[in-house]
């Protein structure tokens, strides 16, 4: 049993699969839904893999999973080679476990019909042969980029990288980079902290013709010096989101909230969460967010491995039908499967 308090968002720790295992199982909300997982992850470390097998298994646990779009998450880079060119190994691989996936010897699903690497935007325009390698690289898979900019002066937060620094999205480089980026058809998905907000909307006015996807909900943090301030936070967060909403080229991302918003102690506590308890921590922020941006931007995500912390994969979709309940046909169509066909380019 989990018995240490988390350090929320500092690591990915490894699933606890004995405590994972005393989650009570659950009926499978309407196990008919199309569904597409916007965002997963596959590694090989020292303390954890999430590899095909693993990620098979969760597939397996009855809902209807279409189809799956892999996000960069700094897996198998090359070992040499020119800098910017290493993480075009990560590509290479995910097109291989997607290739083993389209053998249709593992499921129905198609497992990483979308890949989303990592590029350095800040390569302004010489970040284009980096970005045509990936799609090289990609098996006419390669959708986009994720540069994240997660930032914030404690150093409780942990900022996604050591280097990090305020306003990464301001920068002219960055922003030629991503102009690139759009030339070539490609997507971005932008992360970082609801603080920082702001950047994503001032991007996506400097840059219209980017198709951007704000992960996470808007990243809303809920631990260090932002714990005990659930009403304060909110209302900062909604007001940014009503301003990003306002920028027709960006969509929004429901789910990776498991670690940022804190909003449980799965470290201490004696059992995972049930998909009703799920839904009442998270259901203010994604039904906030399908008001703002309608349900044609907004799109479900599983952000697995990374939320296995803190729940199983049936129940954590069983939490999001449980938020979109009220949802008409057309609506849950778009929440969990229609927006991502269209903004990701799944055929």
């Amino acid at each position: 049993m989990p018995e240490q308090a988390t350090q929320f968002g500092r690591t990915i720790a490894a699933p606890n699969d004995a405590w994972l295992a005393k989650q009570p199982s659950e009926a499978i909300l309407d196990p008919e839904l199309p569904i597409i997982d916007t965002h997963h992850h596959f590694w090989d470390r020292a303390d954890h893999r999430y590899l095909l097998d693993e990620l098979i298994a969760d597939l397996a646990t009855g809902h209807n999973i279409e189809a799956t779009v892999f996000l960069e998450c700094r897996s198998m880079y090359r070992a040499g080679g020119p800098a910017e060119m290493r993480p075009v190994g990560e590509t290479e691989f995910v097109a291989g476990l997607a290739a083993m996936s389209a053998s249709g010897g593992y499921g129905s699903t198609r497992v990483a019909a979308g890949i989303v690497g990592y590029a350095d935007l800040t390569l302004g325009d010489q970040v284009e042969p980096v970005l045509e390698a990936h799609i090289r690289a990609g098996g006419g898979r390669f959708r986009g980029v994720r540069h994240s900019a997660g930032w914030d002066a404690s150093e409780v937060i942990g900022n996604s990288r050591a280097d990090m620094r305020p306003h990464l999205y301001h920068r002219p480089e960055f922003r030629a980079g991503l102009a690139r980026l759009a030339a070539l058809g490609l997507s971005f998905d932008a992360w970082l902290y609801h603080p920082q907000l702001a950047d994503v909307a001032e991007l996506a006015r400097a840059v219209p013709a980017a198709s951007i996807i704000m992960g996470h909900v808007g990243g809303v943090l809920g631990y260090g010096p932002y714990a005990g301030k659930k009403d304060e936070v909110f209302a900062a967060w909604k007001a940014a989101m009503t301003e990003l909403a306002a920028c027709p080229n960006v969509v929004v991302k429901l789910g990776g909230m498991m670690r940022r918003l804190a909003a449980f102690d799965y470290g201490t506590a004696p059992v995972p969460p049930s998909s009703e308890e799920l839904a009442g921590y998270w259901r203010p922020y994604m039904a906030t967010c399908v008001e703002l941006f309608g349900a044609d931007r907004c799109m479900f995500e599983s952000n697995f491995p990374v939320e296995k912390v803190g729940t199983g994969y049936a129940v954590l979709w069983n939490a999001f039908k449980r938020i979109a309940a009220g949802a008409s046909p057309n609506e849950k169509h778009a929440l969990f499967s229609g927006t991502a066909r269209r903004v990701y380019h799944l055929d």
